[in-house]
């Protein structure tokens, strides 16, 4: 079952967590759904992979795929040599419900297969404080240990946010906001989007450093308007998601120093303690696991804006030009 639109909310899930645990089936949420609300006391659904191996395994022996408001999974970019349909060989797609209307598709199907099942949900559990130097790792746990209740949480944290569904799993309950369309640049606008829409709950921008500098003025208007919005750089010093994408169609074994030079943003290196404070956003420096658990809970204990440069090693090793 793999599931999207309007059934990665409450209603949806629920039926979907139902109708899995009495089928037996394995059932998934579009890898970027437009709100996935999850955390304690929610039905706990995957996404689907980002990548097309990852896709692959997940749905490995399936026979039949449903879909309730989500599309057939294709891969995100088309590599050379390899198909852009994710939908095993032989596999049967079954139309529940388009984009709208799918949770209620869902919860009717849940009524007449399984009356008496009730949905499986996350219990809550929080990791403790890490300690030591700053990585994507450290930095997931942190968010796991200190998110408050009810947030929204805007994710565009790309490489550097791949463990947080995992620290984030047992938390308060929460909403996530995923990159649907594909361009780089949505967090920061999509963060003002959400403190307007509910401006009594606090509101998490987990921004990666390339991502930021496409709509980093967005600060500013976090700023005039007195938004509740605490974001998160993931300062890594470079585009870590088109050097993997680059390394994916084989073009990265040897790079040369103008191809480096195009992937990196350390020369000159972007201060965005400095950018912030300059748009009237208060933003302090993260170096250390403890450094960014001290800012994470002063910024969600004083409402209003605030911006933490996270400063995290690279995933994928220097990000640095040659």
């Amino acid at each position: 079952i793999l599931i999207g639109g309007d059934a990665t909310r409450a209603t949806g899930l629920q039926a979907a967590a139902r109708v899995a645990a009495a089928s037996g089936a394995r059932w998934y949420c579009e890898t970027f759904p437009a709100v996935l609300q999850r955390g304690a006391g929610v039905p706990a659904v995957d996404r689907l992979a980002y990548f097309a191996e990852g896709v692959a395994a997940q749905l490995d022996g399936a026979k039949h795929l449903v879909l309730a408001g989500a599309a057939a999974p294709v891969s995100f970019f088309a590599y050379p040599g390899r198909p852009s349909s994710l939908v095993p060989d032989g596999c049967e797609v079954h139309v529940l419900a388009e984009h709208t209307g799918a949770a209620d598709a869902l919860r009717a199907l849940a009524d007449e297969l399984a009356p008496g099942t009730v949905a499986p949900v996350a219990t809550p559990s929080r990791p403790s404080l890490p300690t030591g130097a700053l990585t994507a790792a450290s930095a997931a746990t942190v968010i796991g240990a200190l998110l408050p209740q009810r947030a929204i949480v805007v994710d565009e944290s790309n490489t550097a946010g791949v463990l947080l569904p995992q620290a984030t799993a047992g938390a308060p309950a929460h909403d996530w906001l995923t990159l649907t369309g594909g361009a780089i640049g949505y967090g920061i606008p999509a963060a003002v989007g959400a403190a307007v829409a509910a401006p009594q709950r606090p509101v998490l921008c987990l921004e990666s450093d390339g991502s930021a500098m496409y709509t980093i003025s967005g600060l500013w208007t976090h700023a005039r308007e007195n938004l509740d919005v605490t974001t998160v750089i993931y300062n890594n010093g470079g585009y870590d998601i088109l050097r993997l994408e680059l390394q994916r169609v084989g073009a990265a074994d040897a790079p040369g120093p103008k191809a480096q030079q195009l992937l990196d943003l350390t020369c000159p290196t972007i201060d965005f303690v400095k950018l912030a404070e300059a748009m009237g956003v208060p933003a302090r420096r993260a170096n250390t696991a403890e450094e960014f658990a001290d800012a994470l809970r002063a910024a969600f204990s004083e409402p209003g804006p605030h911006l933490i440069d996270a400063v995290v090693p690279s995933m994928l090793g220097s990000n640095r030009a040659g």
